[in-house]
């Protein structure tokens, strides 16, 4: 498989000559966060943590999508965390998008080039550095981990998307494929944070209206993406919020692969009280 090339956010504040129209909006069902949004004034720092930013694009909100939080985190060398996770309960997805960055798992240590994937337990001991001379960046995606009597948990595993061969979905050709890298058969998992790839052409060829949320963001090319009522433009950078049932479908508009980190919540009775 081919090494990808990955977004990350540059930051930087656009000049004040710069026209105010964007692609960005925020419904009842979905929200559009565009990669020109994605300034330097509207990182966020946070505790036991040095020398790194963060771009937060999605976090509970009632009455919209409730069960994760998506961080874009940008490590500058020397930085990193040794209390990364203040939430006992909170599980984590780690992808390295640019750079490099030292992650510990307990005694183990991984080195996470651009492509690595990281899945951290809730309650695991993990901490993560940056010992190169560039800026490390990565998504963090959280959610509390829902346990079941019966079921254990999930351990800790590191892989990359260089590792794991795309599984094309039924009667595409190939054109429509998705990068698991977790089983989705393993009940021990309440969420799935996968790379679906589209050629150039590809499409969803249906409206999907499901009870999983949604948080894809764009890692490479472009499409026109399909969202409640509204067809949106995107491409790498950009980030979609979607809300349980909120309808969805694309074309890939080429002329690369377009490719995007997809969260979803999976293999849970729904809470009823």
């Amino acid at each position: 498989m081919s090494r990808s090339t990955y977004y990350a956010p540059e930051g930087g504040l656009p000049p004040q000559t710069q026209l105010l129209t964007d692609r960005a909006m925020f419904t009842e069902s979905f929200a559009v966060i565009p990669k020109g949004t994605m300034t330097d004034i509207v990182t966020s720092n946070l505790p036991f943590w040095t020398d790194t930013r963060v771009w937060v694009i999605a976090r509970p909100m009632s009455g919209f999508s409730e069960t994760f939080s998506h961080y874009i985190v940008e490590v500058a060398s020397g930085g990193g965390s040794d209390k990364p996770e203040l939430d006992s309960q909170a599980q984590g997805v780690l992808f390295v998008v640019e750079g490099a960055a030292v992650l510990h798992i307990g005694d183990e240590r991984h080195e996470l080039s651009a492509g690595g994937y990281a899945y951290l337990p809730a309650g695991q001991d993990w901490r993560v550095s940056n010992e190169s001379d560039a800026p490390a960046t990565f998504h963090w995606i959280r959610k509390t981990y829902e346990a079941v009597d019966g079921i254990d948990a999930p351990e800790a595993f590191v892989t990359s998307d260089h590792d794991v061969a795309p599984t094309a979905m039924p009667d595409t050709d190939g054109r429509w494929a998705t990068t698991r890298f977790v089983d989705p058969n393993d009940m021990r998992h309440d969420m799935h944070v996968n790379i679906v790839t589209f050629e150039p052409g590809g499409v969803i060829p249906f409206l999907e209206t499901h009870v999983m949320e949604h948080g894809l963001y764009v890692l490479e090319g472009k499409a026109v993406y399909r969202l409640n009522q509204d067809w949106v433009e995107v491409e790498a950078g950009d980030y979609m919020w979607l809300r349980a049932f909120c309808p969805q479908a694309c074309y890939a508009g080429g002329p690369a692969k377009f490719r995007y980190l997809l969260y979803k919540d999976v293999n849970r009775h729904m809470k009823l009280r």
